[in-house]
């Protein structure tokens, strides 16, 4: 006989998320399981670079919302509240801030730092789900190889430190060299 695991649902999520216990601590529940993100400083450099650059753009031209680290649902998705790094969302799509719980859908650029504790195959999940759920671009970025993905759809391609990371479709005439995005020091 197969154990079964017993996938855990939003609302699940949400208590275990408001104990005291985990105050202090970052979760997204992906596909039903509880997920602890532990980002490195590293980690906080790279997707506060990104974050500060599409800011600035997007404030700009008032073109909708950029954010940290803000959970997301799909609804009817019972087993997911997604948490990108870094994420934007079209002023036509932006919802009244929410104080509590999780954005009741994806936003339109999803941005995900690989941390040492994720894999390559689990971002690339990652940014399948985003896609499949309403995200029109993710960017994947990775470390240690100084490389951006760049998923539209379901395709890909990879730039590397010395190219220059577009907004595409999404944020035409945002631009940013790759090199910046990885100054930390």
């Amino acid at each position: 006989m197969v154990d079964q695991v017993k996938l855990v649902t939003v609302d699940q999520f949400e208590q275990y998320i408001a104990r005291s216990e985990n105050t202090d601590r970052r979760f997204e529940l992906i596909d039903g399981e509880i997920v602890e993100k532990v980002p490195t400083e590293e980690h906080s450099l790279i997707a506060g670079n990104l974050y500060a650059a599409l800011r600035t753009f997007v404030k700009s031209g008032s073109l909708g919302r950029v954010a940290f680290e803000v959970r997301h649902r799909q609804p009817g998705d019972e087993h997911n509240a997604r948490l990108p790094d870094v994420e934007f969302t079209r002023k036509e799509r932006v919802q009244p801030v929410v104080s509590t719980g999780s954005v009741a859908q994806m936003p339109d650029l999803a941005v995900e730092v690989k941390s040492p504790t994720d894999s390559y195959i689990d971002l690339r999940r990652k940014a399948l789900y985003y896609l499949e759920n309403g995200t029109q671009l993710v960017w994947l970025v990775y470390p240690a190889k100084q490389q951006i993905e760049i998923w539209t759809g379901e395709t890909s391609k990879t730039i590397g430190q010395d190219d220059t990371l577009d907004g595409g479709d999404l944020l035409p005439g945002f631009s940013l060299p790759v090199r910046e995005i990885f100054d930390i020091e």
